[in-house]
């Protein structure tokens, strides 16, 4: 499934949203280091890869620009021990 996600940088933030429910990725970034500190997705519209969609985004944003990331949401962490091709950018 393919989800339409923005990243409004001035907010921190990756968005979508699935059926009229907002879902979010938060981060921090500071030099070069993007903290992702918080995914959110909607009870009523888990379970379909929204999470993941977000996550991805997130690290293909941080590939693209150069930072390294941490995962300090148990999502995020989670996501990544499971996506080793983006091992390389764990700070």
């Amino acid at each position: 499934m393919s989800f339409d996600v923005r990243h409004d940088p001035s907010a921190q933030r990756f968005e979508t949203v699935v059926d009229g429910q907002p879902c979010e990725l938060d981060y921090r970034l500071s030099g070069k280091v993007m903290t992702i500190t918080h995914t959110g997705v909607p009870v009523a519209v888990e379970g379909r890869g929204i999470a993941s969609a977000l996550t991805q985004a997130a690290m293909e944003t941080a590939r693209a620009e150069g930072w390294m990331v941490v995962p300090a949401c148990a999502y995020a962490a989670a996501w990544l021990r499971r996506h080793p091709e983006f091992a390389d950018l764990r700070a």
